[in-house]
């Protein structure tokens, strides 16, 4: 796609917000191929403040070096028309030095814009304000924007307010204290949406608060969020254990690709999420982990692991042990948890239940959970089940498991069963046409419909995801390269 077109398509129909499709605003003019209701062009922060900004409108940024220059986006656009802050060709406005910038309104989006070679002192990268709403940060890059002193405690994309959108950005290389991206807790119903971004590396820091993304905090816990996390990929996010900290309730996240990441998808507080279709691969790094679930009413399906060389808390899928009259910001006890059709290719060990007993006053096992149509086919003589605490109440069915070691007691619901997986062309195992896992699906969980145990097969949409096709930026080329699955 040339320049004006892939212009013309950021000003059409990805302006949309959420999932859903806005018809573009009339078109009146054109400025450098772009087409806008009216259109301005800005060489600075000071521009763009004096500008006094109608829906429709679009604010144009010259290409070249933006240095030290605080952008304040205020303004109030319409589902109909959008107010957009863009590049003048996607990639090309380099943001660098003490340069920021601010959204605060509604309807605004921002697009194709660069941060590199700069920091803050401590404000944050790209800030969505609290009031903010309905608004998109879209097809940019935030890359090694690093103060001197790793203290220093700033958020590359910190969101407040409701209704926003952050996608199609590549985020790479944070050193410094704080999380790469934070969804910040409010009494209104947010609904947020963070898609088709590539989190590349981060380095581990020695102390708590190197999460990739974190939802809420504690003090919102018992407060449902209502936000989506899907179609990302994680690569290499070493920052801490947890490398998505969902601390809400009823969140959803699916379909993202954990890649040699050192670190968990952690439900640390609220109840009622969803965690369904991601793609774990390890390349056996002792400290890839999994999925690690606290609280009520989570629903774990459709996981795909391979390769994950993690153990206890770092296992492929963990149930928490809890607290006892626990603190907003302790450990809440599992219950109800419905971990279902998952599948463990080649893992050192696949499950553990009760984790972390004794820790942090955490003696309450979990509680009146389903663990069923999960396929394990692992590496020889690894422990495939460990009971670090004795569930309550706790039912299995159909699950399907191999090369387990008969001196591996297992509960009834576990058959000892060759799946008959084969290695495809994408790297993934997948079951043969003669599988025992085909048609084997079994109890009653809707939110899982399928016939077979085990997680699907690979389609087109998660195919795509495993060689990063649409994910970050459309300007930038090559990132599926480093994304090797081994066997």
């Amino acid at each position: 796609m040339n320049v004006k077109k892939m212009v013309f398509a950021s000003l059409s129909l990805l302006l949309v917000i959420g999932s859903s499709c806005e018809k573009p605003a009339m078109v009146n003019m054109q400025l450098n191929g772009v087409a806008c209701v009216q259109c301005h062009t800005i060489q600075s922060a000071a521009d763009l403040q004096a500008l006094s900004l109608q829906p429709g409108d679009t604010v144009i940024m010259k290409s070249g070096q933006w240095t030290d220059q605080e952008l304040t986006f205020a303004a109030r656009g319409t589902s109909e028309q959008p107010i957009v802050l863009m590049a003048e060709q996607p990639g090309t406005v380099i943001l660098k030095g003490m340069s920021s910038v601010s959204i605060t309104g509604n309807w605004l989006v921002v697009s194709g814009l660069v941060f590199q070679n700069g920091y803050t002192s401590g404000k944050n990268v790209v800030d969505f304000t609290s009031s903010s709403s309905n608004c998109r940060f879209t097809n940019s890059v935030i890359v090694d924007y690093n103060p001197s002193t790793a203290t220093t405690d700033y958020r590359w994309v910190s969101i407040n307010g409701s209704n926003h959108r952050v996608d199609h950005c590549y985020l790479k290389g944070k050193s410094h204290q704080g999380p790469t991206m934070v969804v910040w807790g409010t009494n209104k119903i947010m609904k947020h949406r963070i898609d088709h971004n590539f989190f590349g590396e981060r380095a581990e820091l020695p102390n708590n608060g190197g999460e990739t993304i974190r939802i809420g905090t504690s003090d919102w816990s018992m407060t449902n969020a209502y936000t989506t996390i899907e179609d990302n990929i994680f690569q290499r996010c070493n920052g801490e254990m947890e490398i998505i900290s969902n601390k809400m309730g009823a969140d959803t996240i699916r379909n993202n690709f954990f890649h040699e990441s050192q670190g968990t998808l952690c439900l640390r507080h609220g109840n009622g999420s969803a965690v369904y279709g991601n793609y774990f691969v390890g390349n056996g790094n002792s400290a890839a982990g999994g999925i690690r679930v606290i609280g009520e009413d989570h629903i774990v399906y459709n996981n795909y692991f391979q390769n994950m060389a993690g153990t206890g808390q770092k296992a492929p899928l963990v149930l928490m042990d809890g607290v006892p009259n626990s603190p907003l910001s302790g450990y809440y006890q599992v219950k109800r948890v419905k971990v279902v059709a998952n599948t463990m290719i080649n893992c050192k060990q696949s499950f553990d239940i009760g984790s972390g007993k004794g820790g942090n006053n955490r003696t309450l096992p979990p509680a009146d959970g389903h663990i069923a149509n999960n396929v394990v086919s692992q590496s020889a003589q690894s422990a495939m089940l460990t009971f670090t605490d004795q569930p309550v109440n706790f039912v299995y069915q159909g699950n399907i498991v191999f090369d387990v070691p008969t001196s591996q007691q297992l509960p009834a619901g576990f058959t000892r069963q060759n799946p008959q997986y084969t290695l495809t062309t994408d790297g993934i195992y997948e079951p043969t046409s003669t599988s025992p896992v085909l048609g084997a699906f079994v109890g009653n969980y809707p939110f899982a419909a399928a016939a077979d145990a085990g997680a699907p097969k690979l389609d087109s949409k998660h195919r795509d995801l495993l060689k990063a096709q649409n994910i970050g930026p459309g300007f930038m080329t090559g990132l599926g390269n480093s994304l090797i699955i081994n066997p």
